[in-house]
């Protein structure tokens, strides 16, 4: 039998996806802003930290916890627009290394502080340090519960 959730129950999910989707909608438009949506944001996020700015394409599917042909069909836009670039990868020609282009990196390096901004002062500076401690605090608890509920092809990190 199914045990429905209490009002307050059903009031705090509401609130969570209210809160996912309003920060989901705002930061996607601050990215456009410059160009980039936050998918592409990710990625590039992901490739700009690794070593030569450039990754297998298993580990990037892993950094960012997406689906393999998710990514394969977002690296192909990212690719036609310049940002990226695939070739096999030199040690295992069923691999794929997807590099960061000069392009991509001027892309980030572009959105980034426009980023920052936002995330800062939509979701950073309207918390207090307590409530910011309780947000990395739940996701600590959380986020292991729900990888365990819906694994990934790739496991996240």
């Amino acid at each position: 039998m199914v045990q429905w959730l209490s009002d307050d129950e059903q009031q705090t999910w509401q609130a969570y996806v209210r809160l996912r989707q309003r920060m989901d909608a705002a930061i996607a438009a601050g990215l456009a802003r410059d160009g980039l949506s936050a998918a592409d944001y990710e990625l590039l996020v992901a490739l700009s930290a690794a070593p030569d700015d450039s990754l297998r394409a298993k580990e990037l599917a892993a950094e960012v916890c997406w689906e393999k042909s998710r990514l394969s069909k977002h690296l192909a836009r990212m690719a036609s627009r310049g940002l990226v670039d695939r070739t096999p990868a030199a040690d295992d020609a069923r691999g794929i290394l997807v590099r960061l282009t000069p392009q991509g990196r001027a892309a980030i390096e572009r959105a980034a502080p426009n980023h920052v901004e936002l995330v800062r002062a939509l979701f950073i500076e309207p918390m207090s340090s307590d409530e910011a401690a309780a947000i990395r605090s739940l996701a600590d608890r959380v986020v292991p519960v729900a990888e365990r509920s819906a694994p990934l092809d790739v496991p996240c990190p």
